[in-house]
């Protein structure tokens, strides 16, 4: 969708992975979404943890994504896998608001970490420690030959952990003494104070001229 093409299916076999089917869009930029794609949702997901509203937004979600992708000619496993991570989520977001809190912070994170390491694991498993010739990661050297099969997955790996860093980060500091009654934007903007004076960037332009024009007539 993000790449102007068009899903017609969404497959998910039980040996863990899967196929979607789909036509048009941008191809280089396709190839890469099963596994830097799931580190994409793993970090997210991560960097929701740390609060009960953004965690809740973040199951609440994921519910609604296992629904939908049930409407792309799904097989009988992946309906399995979604209706039961739909209905355990919703429960959980139920225990959370009216029995029993924190709960849903820790199923996020969960989700959000097993996400990211599988991605992680079967990077370094699929691009990296071997080539296969029907890899994404071949695929991808296949539309840009300059970079190696090997190299595609090193990438791939070093984005993956660094997504990951990145959530826990944002994670933990949700999760700090200094942004226990604060929302999420106000969180991580913190105490700064974004003040756009247009008049001050003039000023500073006309300036920066006047010292190169003192520059050149020296």
């Amino acid at each position: 969708w993000l790449t102007c093409g068009k899903v017609i299916a969404i497959r998910v076999f039980e040996n863990e992975g899967g196929v979607t089917q789909y036509i048009g869009g941008c191809r280089i930029a396709i190839i890469p979404a099963g596994y830097v794609g799931s580190a994409i949702w793993g970090s997210f997901f991560v960097m929701l943890s740390g609060g009960q509203k953004t965690a809740t937004g973040a199951a609440a979600l994921l519910v609604v994504i296992l629904l939908v992708s049930l409407c792309y000619a799904p097989n009988r496993t992946m309906i399995k896998i979604n209706l039961f991570y739909a209905i355990l989520t919703s429960i959980f977001i139920y225990l959370e608001w009216m029995v029993f809190s924190p709960i849903l912070n820790y199923i996020v994170l969960w989700y959000g970490v097993f996400v990211n390491v599988h991605a992680i694991y079967d990077t370094y498993q699929d691009t990296i420690r071997r080539t296969v010739q029907r890899s994404d990661a071949y695929a991808c050297y296949e539309q840009c030959p300059c970079c190696l099969p090997k190299c595609v997955g090193i990438q791939w790996g070093i984005l993956n952990i660094s997504l990951q860093i990145l959530g826990a980060w944002i994670a933990l500091i949700q999760m700090s003494d200094g942004c226990e009654n604060k929302g999420w934007w106000e969180c991580m903007a913190g105490d700064f104070a974004w003040d756009f004076n247009g008049d001050e960037i003039w000023r500073w332009k006309d300036d920066a001229m006047h010292n190169v024009e003192d520059l050149f007539n020296n």
